[in-house]
């Protein structure tokens, strides 16, 4: 293990809201204190690193992630900032000829952004790729178009629930047909994948993060790909979910942490399969919901009794009340301290009451949720509310009123949904588009980091402390280090520095956003900026 001593900075901890030096040994932090103090060290360790000023922070934690997804990024086509339809599709062609992939991968359209208001046609897809097989997922995962020659490999996906014969799928079909694309895909690709996501990850300063692994989602054998990267050298720490019904053999055979994650009880709000009470404000659909209270209650229990976390993907606000109706079943089976103590979780959770808040307060159940959510798609004229009308989507993402009913946080990106980001989602979540839903950027902050510890029942992490794990982040900070909260109505004290708050960046949205320079993992370096050290 490598001993390091890092000093002249400023050091996140909260035993010392005016510490500047922190010293690691044997993967854990052993002191923090001035520069001075810090001179006891120097003759000990392997390295001292110089901060020059520099802020020391845990580093972060991605609650909620797909890696071989976001690393095949890299081999597909990005219609992220393609401006119109027929662009996306000159761009598709272009990219049909370049790749070396047996499948031609294109993501994150989304027509809302573009002036034909509609999404491409297999036909039109058809033109721009050939013969070839294509799978292009739309912005949030959760409906696709695929090519002819897609579907000549894959005949029965004509007969599944969600097939359009525009080339449009969702729902089953779109589950089946990414099942397809892993197959079509060779491991190897998938492991260098992997590789390139966590290198990502550490790159942007994350020090963990969730795989929600599920059928549809990716393959079980990526868990195994995740183990043989991270054996090559230092990368993030992997806690591993497998989101599938009756999966707990499968999830402890995987080393998983919980049969929990993307296992679906409705879509997407932007594919218009989350599942509503009402209809959508622009189709005549309320979504489609894929689990029943009775589905859930009888995971949760079964998962409670193994001592493995439950979990379920959850966004429309028929699919929250039939999630939390089974818990609430669950918990007058089990009782509510065991469900406490399971400490099971609900990813995205992006409509919810204030009713159904407190159960999941009372449950001890965490909220994993994705702060750029909000950031891309929140307020009045953005995707949420096209889909579902203002007064709808207004109260979506409700960090403050989840915080509010002592509900615990957990931020992540949902990657390649939205890319790996920490503190631009630390930012999103203290300047919600509802002003009532922000939060402070300290605890924005501590829902990135330590939350994510926590929701993965660990809780010796995510902190610069004594003994806690030594994965921490150095960053090049823009702008000042301040105590910042854009609500009003946190008392002033809390900002003044003599009340030794922990200081944080100023992410007000007008300013750059921190760079990370050096990312440790366990006390070994995962990523550093060449150069930027001394």
């Amino acid at each position: 293990m490598t001993r390091i001593l890092l000093r002249g900075g400023y050091v996140h901890t909260p035993s010392d809201p005016h510490a500047t030096a922190v010293a690691v040994d044997d993967g854990q932090v052993v002191w923090t204190g001035d520069d001075d103090a810090s001179t006891h060290f120097v003759d000990d360790v392997d390295r001292i690193v110089e901060l020059e000023g520099r802020l020391v922070t845990p580093a972060f934690v991605d609650a909620h992630v797909h890696l071989s997804q976001t690393g095949m990024a890299a081999e597909s086509l990005d219609l992220s900032d393609v401006p119109t339809l027929r662009l996306a599709l000159d761009a598709l062609a272009a990219h049909a000829r370049a790749t070396s992939l047996p499948v031609v991968l294109g993501l994150n359209w989304d027509e809302t952004q573009w002036p034909e208001g509609r999404v491409f046609t297999r036909e039109e897809v058809d033109r721009a790729v050939g013969d070839r097989p294509a799978y292009l997922a739309r912005v949030d995962a959760h409906s696709a178009v695929v090519s002819s020659a897609f579907l000549d490999a894959l005949p029965e996906l004509v007969a599944m629930e969600g097939y359009a014969v525009t080339g449009l799928v969702a729902r089953q079909a779109n589950i089946h047909a990414r099942e397809a694309v892993f197959e079509l895909l060779p491991g190897s690709a998938q492991e260098e994948a992997i590789a390139r996501a966590l290198t990502e990850a550490a790159r942007r300063g994350i020090g963990m993060v969730h795989e929600m692994g599920a059928p549809g989602d990716s393959p079980a054998e990526d868990f195994q790909r995740i183990a043989s990267v991270r054996r090559v050298r230092t990368l993030p720490e992997v806690v591993g979910y497998w989101g599938q019904l009756d999966g707990i053999e499968m999830a402890q055979k995987l080393g998983c942490s919980g049969a929990a994650g993307d296992l679906c009880a409705d879509g997407a709000i932007g594919s218009r399969t989350a599942a509503m009470h009402a209809p959508y404000a622009d189709a005549d659909t309320s979504g489609h919901l894929y689990l029943e209270p009775e589905q859930v209650r009888d995971h949760v229990i079964a998962c409670t009794r193994a001592d493995v976390q439950a979990g379920f993907h959850v966004i429309g606000d028929r699919a929250v009340a039939a999630v939390i109706d089974g818990f609430r079943q669950a918990a007058a089976e089990l009782g509510g301290p065991a469900l406490v103590r399971a400490r099971h979780r609900l990813e995205h959770l992006e409509m919810v009451s204030p009713e159904d808040m407190v159960t999941l307060g009372e449950l001890g159940v965490t909220a994993s949720m994705q702060p750029m959510f909000d950031g891309l798609w929140g307020g009045d004229e953005s995707l949420y509310a096209q889909r579902l009308g203002t007064e709808r989507a207004r109260p979506m993402n409700a960090f403050a009123s989840l915080n509010r009913a002592g509900v615990a946080l957990a931020f992540g990106s949902d990657t390649p949904v939205t890319p790996f980001d920490p503190w631009a989602g630390v930012r999103a979540a203290a300047w919600h588009h509802t002003e009532s839903e922000r939060i402070t950027v300290r605890a924005a902050f501590n829902a990135h980091t330590r939350g994510g510890w926590r929701a993965a029942r660990r809780d010796e992490g995510g902190v610069i402390a004594l003994g806690a794990p030594a994965t921490i982040a150095v960053w090049d900070v823009p702008g000042d280090l301040v105590v910042q909260t854009p609500d009003a109505r946190v008392a002033a004290w809390s900002t003044d520095p003599r009340a030794g708050v922990p200081q944080l960046p100023d992410l007000h949205p007008d300013l750059d956003l921190p760079t990370c320079v050096l990312t440790l993992v366990d006390g070994e370096v995962a990523f550093e900026e060449p150069g930027a050290l001394r």
